[in-house]
């Protein structure tokens, strides 16, 4: 990470703690912004005592600073996620995964009220596909899989030995360009084998907050 990347990425984080109420329990993504925003809120005199948290990272950084992990099945309601993405649009459909948590990171950004995401300016593009798309699989539909993709114009690729936190695995999909992100993502779903697709159209971001070299954009 470059230090102008790095100081883009600091004030998306450091812009999201306005956001942020004490009593309230928050959800927590994963990668290298939210790891920026976490060490924001640890900082705070007020933050919030629980969270819930979309991998074992972020769990283990979250603990670290003495901010309680809850598991999601526990939390009635849950007002905030915070998370970022590896690529978005104006329109806030994001592509995620590149951490590969996008699984537990989707079913938190459908629990929640709001869903904010948190990135600096270079992971903004006009179309979604620049960055290959992860999709989570069943292990043994791994091929299967791959062959569907390929079958729509991808080029999937195995993120050998990575395991996600779900005990799946990563194909990885190059070649994509995303003009309507909402039909691809169910179209996606809907192969025997797919866990989740890390297309966040079907439910986008409620706001984008993007750290540029001015300040920050909230979208």
């Amino acid at each position: 990470m470059t230090a102008d990347g790095d100081a883009k990425k600091r004030r998306a984080a450091q812009a999201a703690l306005d956001l942020v109420m004490d009593d309230r329990i928050i959800g927590i993504g994963t990668g290298s912004t939210v790891n920026l925003f976490i060490e924001a809120l640890a900082r705070l005199p007020q933050r919030p005592r629980r969270a819930v948290s979309s991998s074992q990272a972020s769990s283990a950084r979250l603990a670290a600073v003495g901010i309680e992990v809850r598991d999601l099945n526990e939390v009635d309601d849950l007002n905030l996620y915070i998370d970022g993405a590896d690529e978005a649009t104006a329109g806030r459909h994001l592509v995620k995964g590149g951490g590969g948590a996008l699984t537990r990171e989707k079913i938190i950004a459908a629990a929640a009220r709001h869903f904010v995401c948190i990135v600096d300016d270079s992971k903004l593009v006009a179309t979604l596909g620049h960055f290959p798309l992860p999709v989570e699989v069943i292990p043994m539909a791994r091929t299967l899989v791959s062959r569907e993709l390929a079958a729509r114009g991808g080029r999937p690729l195995w993120r050998e030995g990575f395991v996600t936190d779900n005990g799946n695995h990563i194909l990885d999909v190059h070649g994509l360009m995303i003009t309507d992100p909402v039909a691809l993502e169910r179209d996606l779903n809907q192969i025997t084998g797919v866990v989740t697709v890390g297309l966040f159209a079907v439910r986008p971001a409620d706001s984008l907050i993007v750290g540029t070299a001015r300040g920050v954009e909230t979208r």
